[in-house]
């Protein structure tokens, strides 16, 4: 007797990816430095500071995203307290 296989679909919860404009972004290095303590943030799936565009690229579960953004903007604040993310 052959068994029928059914392959297991794993669910993934949709993702939300916004940009935001991003005010005095002091430097490169402060870019790539902030960059990566946001990514260590709970629920950041990915996310992309960059200088040159002062831009903010974050990604985040859908059901959760508002949340993971509040702490991003928390972070930012006390990390880099002259740089602003533009909601």
């Amino acid at each position: 007797m052959r068994k029928s296989f059914k392959p297991q679909i794993q669910r993934k919860e949709p993702t939300m990816k916004k940009q935001f404009k991003l005010d005095e972004i002091d430097c490169a290095n402060c870019a790539r430095e902030l960059q990566d303590e946001l990514a260590k943030l709970e629920g950041v799936k990915s996310v992309s500071v960059n200088f040159m565009t002062q831009k903010l690229t974050l990604e985040a579960d859908d059901a959760e995203f508002d949340e993971v953004l509040n702490r991003v903007v928390e972070f930012t604040a006390d990390a880099e307290p002259d740089c602003e993310i533009i909601l």
